[in-house]
């Protein structure tokens, strides 16, 4: 019973296939460069290529196909990615290599968000990893529209983004978001948030973006004047604050600004869609149990928001 039960799973037919090739095989679907997979495995460049000839083989797949300059995956090879990193990480754990220990690693820790994002999460996270990892460094990689390079590369464990901003990559909600109104506190007390949209000068961050919340404005016929204009998204509540005037921005910001300076905030005055934040994990990370780690403390920052 149990020969027949192994045939029947296949497993024995593991017996003739070259499972060392499961490690470059990985490392170029994810690096998607012959040059570059070779390196991260320690192999030559020739043996790599003559891997992937191997591998094309055993599989009856192309698994890359050059696109200009690039190296484009296939159908079949993208669903090869999780798969085969899950089995290797099961491999991994099965013949007890070396875990992630939060006690005594050393590992510089890299979470790539924009400069709003940090100033909301990053007290809180840079407090719980000095807690939880004390021999690790915290980087703050500090991005504004993230482009393909910012998932995949190597120094970037996850990105955190925002929901209205495009991932090739799985994501996960971190924490909900929304935009709300911005003015200095000697505003008058009875001017509803609609009332001093339209009648104090607007601090609006300066970006070839239009900031959402206005095209909401133009479609609903309110009338506003732009008085300043800001590329830094974190001065735009401070000048509000101390300067006057009004402003859209993230709730979260804009909270936390209000333990920093005296700032009024109102709710937006119409429906938006949220502004939630992400998690974008690296596909190249393969530490299953770091991952979890990260990704519990993670959870435990956006609670104690």
């Amino acid at each position: 019973m149990g020969e027949e039960g192994t045939t029947g799973s296949g497993l024995d037919r593991l017996a003739s296939v070259n499972l060392n090739l499961l490690v470059p095989l990985l490392a170029l679907l994810e690096e998607r460069s012959v040059t570059r997979a070779a390196e991260r495995v320690g192999l030559s460049q020739p043996a790599m290529s003559h891997a992937l000839t191997r591998m094309r083989r055993l599989l009856g797949d192309d698994l890359v196909v050059r696109q200009g300059t690039s190296l484009t995956l296939t159908p079949r090879a993208l669903e090869l990615i999780a798969p085969l990193r899950s089995a290797l990480q099961q491999t991994a754990h099965i013949v007890n290599f070396p875990c992630f220990d939060p006690a005594t690693d050393r590992r510089v820790i890299t979470i790539a968000l924009t400069n709003s994002t940090a100033f909301v999460v990053g007290p809180r996270l840079a407090r719980l990893v000095a807690e939880r990892a004390p021999h690790a460094t915290l980087r703050l990689r500090t991005i504004t529209v993230p482009t393909e390079a910012t998932f995949t590369d190597r120094g970037v464990d996850v990105v955190l983004l925002s929901e209205g901003h495009f991932s090739p990559y799985p994501r996960e909600r971190l924490y909900n978001d929304r935009c709300v109104v911005m003015a200095s506190p000697d505003t008058p007390p009875e001017a509803s948030a609609l009332d001093l949209l339209t009648t104090q000068p607007h601090v609006v961050v300066d970006t070839d973006r239009r900031v959402f919340p206005y095209s909401v404005l133009d479609e609903k016929g309110v009338t506003y004047r732009v008085g300043q204009l800001s590329s830094d998204f974190l001065l735009v509540p401070f000048l509000v604050a101390r300067a006057g005037g009004v402003a859209l921005l993230r709730h979260r910001v804009a909270a936390a600004m209000q333990t920093l300076t005296d700032l009024r905030i109102e709710e937006f005055p119409f429906p938006l869609p949220g502004l939630g934040i992400d998690m974008v994990w690296n596909p190249r990370l393969a530490d299953q149990y770091f991952m979890e780690w990260l990704r519990a403390l993670l959870f435990d920052v956006a609670t104690d928001l």
